[in-house]
């Protein structure tokens, strides 16, 4: 097990710097550059410009450019953002609690509803409600996220006047209720596509425990259909769905920011797109790294958790 740990963790440091390289060249190809807010000041001439460049860096050769970069980034200092000159840690640290609420909650549901629809469809398989579940899946896979949220903003804040329209937080108020009232909205958003997925590959992987032979001589034994159904199947089931759930994260991550700009939620996803209308490419790329290593650590969980808990698989 350690063997493997270590082994996925020098995998993940070379995916690490694959990445970084890659946004880094990306976003150095981009229009305009950092020096185009710097331009846009009245007054700003060319040689000022220059200097500029010359004390940020950016009048050096790319590689060495990533190099310093990449060099700063594995002792803790991910640069500073050109917008107010903080640490771009501390600017990530402000928007990853708001990220992580919003993606959790929403893989509690999804993971929730999307299992007990996807069990009981197996269960009542070619029945009325496993062909409406399957109706449901695909329209909810057809829809766009952006497009659900502002329905959702119409009907239940604006004509309803249930929930907030947006915003993580009622200005002097930030109770439990407060910020619950306005976490519904958008995570029943972000886990309506995570439902439909979780739902389909719940009711495969179900289909395929009920026919496995344990089921059968447990219900041989004269086992009652609750305890068949609890103690063998849903437990059996589940097993793949950890390994989907560490798939999953980079689509709930890309659900999240579509969620967080609909719903001018403060998370990491809405600080993202702020950042590149602004061209703050050092907040732009931490961004970057830290939604990789987020992806990365849930990929590896997934994966232990998975072999903890099923004794057939062996991590070498």
């Amino acid at each position: 097990m350690l063997r493997y740990i270590l082994s996925r963790l020098g995998q993940s440091l070379i995916l690490l710097v694959i990445v970084s390289c890659i946004g880094f060249c990306v976003l150095s190809l981009a229009p305009g550059g950092p020096l185009s807010q710097f331009a846009l000041s009245p007054g700003m001439t060319q040689e000022q410009l220059a200097k500029i460049a010359e004390q940020m860096g950016l009048n050096r050769p790319l590689p060495v450019q990533y190099i310093d970069w990449l060099s700063h980034l594995f002792v803790g200092d991910w640069g500073q953002s050109y917008r107010d000159g903080q640490p771009v840690l501390a600017v990530i640290g402000r928007h990853l609690f708001a990220t992580l609420l919003l993606m959790g909650t929403a893989t509690v549901i999804s993971v929730t509803l999307g299992s007990a629809i996807g069990i009981f469809s197996a269960l009542k398989r070619g029945g009325a409600f496993d062909y409406t579940m399957t109706v449901f899946a695909m329209v909810a896979l057809s829809i766009p996220t952006f497009w659900f949220g502002l329905v959702a903003i119409y009907v239940f804040s604006l004509n309803l006047g249930w929930l907030p329209a947006g915003n993580m937080y009622t200005v002097g108020d930030g109770s439990v209720l407060d910020y619950l009232r306005h976490l519904i909205l958008p995570a029943m958003v972000l886990a309506l596509v995570d439902v439909a997925i979780w739902s389909r590959y719940m009711r495969t992987s179900t289909l395929n425990v009920i026919k496995q032979d344990f089921v059968r001589t447990a219900r041989a034994k004269g086992l009652t259909s609750r305890r068949v159904l609890f103690k063998h199947i849903v437990g059996n089931s589940l097993v793949p769905m950890i390994t989907l759930a560490g798939l999953q994260l980079p689509m709930v991550l890309g659900g999240a920011l579509v969620t967080e700009t609909v719903f001018t939620w403060p998370g990491m996803g809405r600080l993202f797109l702020d950042s590149l209308g602004y061209n703050d490419y050092p907040v732009v790329m931490g961004l970057l790294m830290a939604s990789a290593i987020l992806v990365l650590v849930g990929n590896l969980a997934a994966d232990l958790i998975v072999a903890l808990i099923d004794p057939r698989i062996r991590l070498d």
